[in-house]
């Protein structure tokens, strides 16, 4: 949605509703949000956590709840992530990999992270004090092997960049997820029903 000046004092109430919406949804969620500058950004308005950004007002005003708590967790793992291999700026996650496990545990829920260097870091989410937390977990990662069946949406080949377009050639196909390489082969976009975006190697890919 555009607004102009002349609809400027719509768009503030419309910013001040979806503020009030999105932080009753966090508190059920457990994530408590830095003030919203709703007054001066309107619908553009910056949402935070810790000064951690994750999307602005608009974007966010239009999920539902499960949509909203994938957002935030994305950006919350890959800064615990960042922090924990002490990353230089700019550095990106590549795969966010939820690790099935036997409740209860202390964590709510575990993550692995593969940065775009291949490093993979092990998150966990946490519910203390009502508040969710994401700390570095020990985790053996040599030992850690997982299998998803997915759909290919699109393959990057050797030496582009990430694309949001889709590619036509679609399938299922099964992903290792132990071997990480260096090689110089297509990488693929895989899509595994939970969520996220897996960008794996193509020596990953079993046909």
């Amino acid at each position: 949605m555009t607004y102009s000046r002349r609809n400027s004092a719509e768009e503030q109430k419309e910013a001040c509703q979806r503020a009030t919406q999105l932080m009753v949804i966090c508190e059920k969620l457990h994530i408590t949000l830095d003030p919203i500058d709703w007054q001066n950004s309107g619908m553009r308005a910056c949402v935070t956590v810790n000064a951690i950004e994750i999307s602005d007002l608009f974007d966010l005003g239009q999920q539902d709840s499960d949509s909203i708590l994938r957002r935030f967790q994305i950006k919350l793992l890959e800064h615990a992530a960042l922090e924990t291999l002490h990353a230089r700026p700019g550095l990106k996650t590549l795969i966010w990999s939820p690790v099935d496990v036997v409740q209860p545990q202390t964590f709510l829920s575990l993550w692995i992270l593969t940065m775009e260097t291949d490093e993979r870091v092990a998150i966990a989410e946490y519910i203390r004090n009502g508040q969710r937390v994401y700390e570095h977990y020990e985790l053996d990662l040599e030992e850690h092997e997982r299998k998803y069946t997915g759909e290919i949406v699109y393959i990057i080949p050797p030496g582009k960049a990430l694309t949001s377009r889709k590619y036509p050639a679609k399938g299922y196909h099964t992903i290792l997820g132990k071997t990480y390489t260096n090689d110089v082969s297509s990488r693929y976009i895989i899509d595994c029903n939970d969520g996220f975006p897996h960008v794996v190697n193509q020596s990953q890919v079993i046909i």
